[in-house]
Formats: structure tokens, sequence, C-alpha cells
């Protein structure tokens, strides 16, 4: 149509490679990402590149143990993005908006944990951080045992949550099988 040939189905099958959605997610990402770098809209270029950024660090916040609630990461989409790894750390494009700053508020004042341009330099950081965040964690677990007590209490009250949910489940799978039974017998059959 319009002076375009359409190929056979066949012979562009040959000729690609099939394409997993989210590796064109990322490309179609990072295009969006240069060209809008560019162009006068640099508050979704920062979000666009945030956004790579917590797609690489992804494999790093799978590892953390599920009872581990220190890290809470998202994207906040103010006025400055910033991608946030914790309570207290987060990232932020620097000003020509193609710097990574990984930045920590401390009481006296905002620390520069990292800079790079580059993603793996800036998810190395952060796994860094992550890692000194869980041996703090662990250590004040260790030193406090009202703290460690009151965790394994917790996690036992969590178990026993569950436990009961699971006999409520097969008391009400008891009971409903009892009232079909009954009402089998009770009632008058066909014809």
């Amino acid at each position: 149509m319009w002076g375009r040939r359409n190929q056979p189905a066949a012979a562009r099958a040959d000729t690609d490679e099939p394409q997993r959605l989210k590796d064109a997610l990322r490309r179609a990402r990072i295009d969006a990402a240069e060209r809008t770098g560019v162009v006068v809209d640099l508050h979704d270029a920062e979000v666009a590149r945030l956004e790579l950024l917590s797609e690489a660090l992804d494999p790093v916040f799978a590892e953390i143990p599920a009872e581990t609630d220190l890290f809470d990461r998202g994207i906040s989409r103010g006025e400055t993005p910033r991608l946030w790894i914790d309570a207290i750390a987060h990232i932020a494009m620097g000003r020509d908006k193609r710097i990574y700053r990984f930045l920590q508020d401390t009481r006296y004042g905002r620390k520069v944990l990292a800079e790079s341009t580059r993603i793996p330099d800036l998810a190395d950081a952060v796994t860094k951080y992550v890692a000194q965040r869980l041996i703090e964690r662990e250590r004040a677990l260790a030193e406090s045992p009202a703290i460690a007590s009151s965790l394994r209490e917790a996690q036992a009250a969590r178990r026993r949550g569950w436990l009961r949910a699971l006999r409520i489940f097969a008391l009400g799978l008891f009971a409903g099988f009892a009232i079909l039974i009954a009402l089998a017998l009770l009632l008058p059959g066909p014809g």
C-alpha cells in the first residue's frame, strides 16, 4: 500500500528472530529516553531513565528475603523524579539529566553515595548499599534479644494464622459436604 512492498510472511519469519516483549519494551524506552533527553520535555526522559535503572535492579531486590521490610523501591514522579530505594536513600538525575546520583539523607544533610552515567555502575552501588543495610539489620537483631524474640514471635504468629485459616477452610468444606448429604437424604428423589 502506498508504494510499500509486502514481504511474504515466510520470508519475514526467516530474517527476523523472535523478540521478547520485555526486550522490545526496553529498547523502546531507551529510544524514547534518548529522544526526549534532547527535546523540551526532560521530565519524561528522567522518569524513563529511572525506570530503566529500576528494571536493572529487579534481580537485586528479588534476592532480598521476604521477611525483610527495610526496602520500598518505587519511582516518585513529582517535580523532581526519584527512584526510592528505602526511606532514606534515593536516586535522582543530575543537572544535565544524564548523570544518575545515588543520594542518602542523613542527620547532617544529604550524602552522595555514587554518581555515574552508566546503569551498571549505579546498580553495583545500590547492591553494595542493600548488602550493607542487611548486615546492619542482622547486627541490630543479634545485639538486641528483645527485638530478635519479637521477630520470632511475629513469625510464629504468622504461621499460626496460616494454620488457623487452613483449619477454618477444612471445617467449612466438611460442613458444606454434611449439608449436601443431609439435603440429599431429606429431599425426595425424582419421580
